[in-house]
Formats: structure tokens, sequence, C-alpha cells
């Protein structure tokens, strides 16, 4: 049976794009967020590409992101774990799950859900049929956590979420499932990551205790908005990352993140760049709030 892995350093952090395209600015300053915040703690920083959507995965988008941490000086700790080789890991849990009697198969679609919280229809049996039937986890009570960044938050799972799909109807595992594996596999301590994953996360500790899972430390970081108020993401056409001095466009990021950088870093080689930036990190004068705008940031 599947276990955890004991963290081989008090601090396990990482970074998990989804390879739908390429990096912008919005996961740059997640990236940026996450590395620095391991880096002075003096611990481990990790890649996972979660490639489990497969539809979804622009072919060399896993590369470029490679490539385009490396163009600004982020150097990974071990090799990059892709989601789309550890699904024998993702069935193995499911499987326990089921046998804990804690999901059930559902074939509810979603033009019967229309965006409304799921009320359960399917917890006491589904007709036999030939449909494809996805897996739920039933869910019970209230969550709360202190973020490092954002504060206490809670939510009332059965109230505001429902039970929630761990397996879906084509087969694929969601993302719920998946980054607590993965999270418990890696030995991850700590997540920082954007804050529209915020309420996510009360769905994630769930799952981590009825898995007796440790559960994560967590930040989360202001999200990056275009200049019409939308999420900076590859779904709005942001556009992929491009500058030919890498250090121009993380002083800006930083000064995003409430760093204050001193201009004349704008200067320094890229390793000098970021020997500063881990040294000067100071997670408690990022903003306190969800989200940024790509109007902020100062002309360099």
């Amino acid at each position: 049976m599947y276990r955890p892995v004991s963290p081989v350093a008090a601090y396990q952090g990482r970074f998990a794009p989804s390879p739908s395209g390429a990096l912008h600015l919005g996961s740059l300053l997640t990236a940026v967020g996450s590395f620095l915040h391991a880096r002075h703690h003096n611990g481990c920083w990790r890649v996972r590409i979660e490639d489990l959507d497969r539809p979804r995965v622009l072919a060399g988008a896993s590369a470029a992101i490679l490539n385009t941490l490396e163009y600004f000086g982020m150097q990974w700790d071990g090799e990059v774990l892709y989601q789309s080789q550890r699904l024998t890991y993702y069935a193995e849990v499911l499987e326990q799950l089921r046998q804990q009697h804690y999901i059930y198969p559902c074939v509810c679609t979603r033009q019967q859900l229309a965006g409304k919280i799921y009320n359960g229809r399917c917890r006491t049996g589904i007709p036999e049929s030939n449909q494809a039937q996805a897996w739920r986890l039933q869910v019970v009570g209230e969550i709360q956590f202190e973020d490092e960044i954002q504060g206490k938050f809670s939510q009332d799972l059965s109230r505001e979420l429902g039970d929630f799909i761990l397996k879906r109807r084509d087969g694929i595992f969601a993302y719920q499932l998946a980054v607590v594996v993965d999270d418990a596999l890696q030995g991850m301590t700590h997540i920082v990551r954007g804050a529209d994953l915020l309420d996510n996360t009360p769905r994630q500790i769930y799952l981590q205790q009825l898995l007796n899972y440790p559960t994560p430390h967590y930040a989360h970081l202001p999200l990056l908005l275009d200049e019409h108020g939308r999420k900076l993401s590859k779904q709005n056409h942001a556009a992929p990352i491009a500058t030919p001095r890498p250090q121009n466009l993380l002083w800006q990021v930083l000064k995003l993140l409430g760093q204050n950088p001193p201009e004349d870093l704008l200067e320094a080689s890229l390793s000098e760049f970021w020997a500063y930036s881990i040294l000067h990190w100071n997670v408690q004068n990022i903003p306190r709030q969800l989200s940024v705008s790509v109007c902020q940031l100062p002309l360099v």
C-alpha cells in the first residue's frame, strides 16, 4: 500500500505548472515566489509537471517551461516529476478510498448539475446502465487553516461545495486527488502557489485527513490580473514571457510581491540578483490580498 515519504529536508517546496502552454507573467510570479520561499529557508525546490489532462497538453510545452525556468536562473532539485507517469499511484489510492466507503460512483452530467452545489443524488446508488461513471468523495463538515499570506480561511465543504470528483467520467484522475497524492509522495512541507487555488485547499486538507497524510504549510500568492481585471492565464491568452534580460522582469515581479528590490539590482548578474533576493526575501511584505494587476508593474 502506498505511503507518503518522509521529507529529506526540513523544507520541501515545489512549482507545479500545467503544460497547456508556455509560462506567462502570472506563472512566473508563482515560480519566483515559491522558489525564493524555499531557498530563503535553505529548502529543496522541485518541479512537477501536472499533465494529467492530456487533451489540454500542448506538444513541447513541458520542455518550454523547463527551459524558461533555467533561462531565469531557477534551478530545481532532483528530477522533474510528471503526473502522467504516476497513474498507478492514483489508482491505488482511489481503490483504498473505495474500500473504505469514502467514495461512490456518479453518473450525473454537467447539464444536470448546471453549476449547482452537488446534492449527493448518487450517494445511495445508481441505476444499472452503460453510462460512464465518475467517482465522488463524500464530504462532511468544515475545514479551517491558516494561510501564511492570506490569513485564516475556512470552508464548509457540505454547504459550500458538496461531494467532489476524484476521477472523471472520461477516466482522467482529478486534480484534487493527484495533487494530494503527489505532495505526500514527494514529502512536501510547504505549498506556495497562486490565490486562485486558495478555495481548493480545504478539499485537499480534507482528503489528506482521510488518508492520514501530513498537511503542508500553505501560502497563497496574490493572483496576477490583466488590464481588464481577468486572471492572467493561458485560457485568457496571456502572452508568453519574452525578455532579453531576465533581471528586468524578475525585478518587476519582486516589486509586485512587495519585496522592494533596489534599482541597482537591475545591473547585477543573474546569480547576484538571486543571491540578494534569496537573502532579503520576506513573506510578510507580500500584499495580503487575493490579486494584483499588471497595471501595477513598475517601469524599468
